[in-house]
């Protein structure tokens, strides 16, 4: 049996409630995982790395739908920042740690990374996000997510 993810056993340990959904770890897309588990697109989030341009200090960990885009002019406005940019993948693995497609809030605790969340999360009472490895999602409230990370929800688009 593999090793638990990093952000489950954090879970655990914090005995906060959660589902552990698990798919072929060969999927890093959060629409793929949303079309192999079965559940809404817009249930399953995604994180994403941006950081401002030029970059400068830690880059934000932002989580939304797998169906949506990030309009980054309005995550910047948001902000009170002039610019921001996409991370390379490169970049997102070598800046976290973490691999595309198991790249997680709750897997980078303790980092200083910051996170934000989608407002549309709001209207939800759970969603998915990855448990900081290919292959595997949690499932856990909305609430959860954001006191565990201290996500601040956001206007993304």
């Amino acid at each position: 049996m593999p090793a638990k993810p990093l952000a489950v056993r954090l879970l655990e340990q914090r005995q906060v409630p959660h589902e552990v959904v698990a798919f072929d770890p060969a999927v890093r897309d959060a629409g793929v995982v949303a079309e192999v588990t079965g559940f809404a697109p817009h249930l399953v989030y995604k994180t994403l790395v941006i950081e401002q341009d030029p970059p400068k200090g830690k880059p934000f960990l932002v989580m939304l739908p797998s169906d949506r885009e990030v309009n980054l002019k309005i995550l910047a406005s948001a902000l009170g920042l002039k610019k921001m940019r996409m991370a390379s993948h490169r970049d997102a693995e070598r800046l976290t740690g973490l691999r595309v497609g198991g790249i997680s809030a709750l897997a980078l605790l303790g980092r200083a990374f910051p996170a934000l969340i989608s407002q549309a999360a709001l209207a939800e009472e759970a969603i998915l996000v990855s448990a900081g490895e290919r292959g595997q999602d949690v499932r856990l409230r909305v609430q959860d997510l954001i006191l565990l990370t201290g996500a601040r929800p956001v206007a993304l688009e």
